[in-house]
């Protein structure tokens, strides 16, 4: 996959369709591996949400030094559905229910079609803004430094209608499980065991792709 989504910028957006307050600091429209990007998860008294901002790319709370977790969030973007429950990566914030929403306009797959890789928006029809399901984390290191991160929950779409035509030719397609708005509370507060059953491919006549002359 992609490693680049696009968030969403419109603060009136997040009370209206996430039931949360805006970023106080703008998000970059372009989030990657890396960079901050803000996402919901389920505040002190539930079913309250609360935004918290965090590093885009889950850093494990096994690893050993800030340097290290720099190097591996840029591949800890995503956390696969399949194998969530089994990576060392993911399994102790899916265990621990650390469930989040990443709020986004839309996200970025190639087009392969063609033989070259034609970067390709991807969006609601509705124009809406979309709900992504995710984990998030917070890792202390020994000198007390903090990071809060976050991964994309991805589900296989090697069927899906749409998703299927992109990414390489002979991979294995994902896409992110994208979250149905009267499913978001009950995906924050749902019991671990209870958790598969939100990973779903986001259907494909609610979906448009259109190429884009760059990736944002």
């Amino acid at each position: 996959m992609n490693a680049n989504y696009e968030s969403v910028q419109s603060a009136a957006l997040y009370p209206d369709a996430f039931h949360v307050a805006a970023p106080a600091e703008p998000v970059g429209r372009g989030v990657w591996p890396r960079q901050l990007g803000v996402f919901i998860r389920q505040g002190a008294a539930a079913p309250a949400r609360e935004l918290a901002v965090g590093q885009f790319g889950l850093v494990p709370r096994w690893v050993k030094s800030a340097s290290d977790a720099k190097l591996r969030s840029t591949k800890l973007a995503y956390a696969r559905s399949e194998t969530v429950t089994t990576s060392s990566n993911f399994r102790e914030a899916w265990l621990a229910g650390q469930r989040c929403i990443v709020p986004m306009m839309a996200f970025f797959e190639d087009d392969w079609r063609s033989g070259k890789a034609v970067p390709t928006r991807i969006a609601r029809v509705d124009g809406q803004p979309m709900g992504a399901a995710g984990l998030w984390e917070r890792w202390t290191g020994a000198g007390g430094e903090v990071i809060v991160s976050y991964a994309l929950l991805t589900v296989n779409a090697n069927s899906h209608a749409l998703m299927q035509r992109y990414q390489p030719p002979g991979n294995d397609k994902s896409m992110p499980v994208i979250l149905n708005e009267g499913a978001f509370d009950a995906w924050l507060g749902a019991p671990v065991a209870k958790a598969q059953e939100f990973m779903r491919a986001y259907p494909a006549t609610q979906l448009t792709a259109n190429p884009v002359e760059k990736k944002r």
